[in-house]
């Protein structure tokens, strides 16, 4: 399956979308980054490298932030490992990781779930 990571400078916000999510893709790998190291708000470029690492798999990894320096961060850990199948995507935290967690749950490929969760931007609430 596909690794989603979740990456707030909240920590409580990271862990409620990790909730939202399993509630319908329980076990889909999904790992979060929430909050700086010391535990205030911020981010983290060594709790994302550990997220990215606890889902990595051959499937891939995409990789949802919520704001400013989570980008920023995010950036310099993908080009840092290295791989070749992390993605970072521009689309709605808890939206997007819940179309993305069901796409990935179901054995969806890398491209598909990187379109789940895109769509996300798009997609009317009622």
């Amino acid at each position: 399956m596909v690794g989603i990571v979740i990456v707030s400078h909240s920590k409580k916000l990271a862990e409620g979308v990790l909730d939202a999510t399993k509630i319908m893709a329980d076990g889909c790998p999904i790992a979060v980054a929430g909050g700086a190291d010391d535990g205030s708000y911020g981010t983290s470029y060594e709790k994302i490298c550990n997220a990215v690492d606890t889902v990595y798999s051959e499937d891939g990894v995409i990789v949802l932030v919520d704001m400013g320096s989570a980008v920023m961060t995010t950036e310099m850990v993908i080009e840092d490992m290295g791989y070749n199948n992390v993605f970072l995507l521009d689309c709605p935290l808890a939206e997007g990781a819940i179309a993305a967690s069901l796409s990935s749950f179901c054995g969806d490929d890398l491209e598909t779930v990187k379109q789940q969760a895109l769509s996300a931007k798009t997609e009317a609430k009622w």
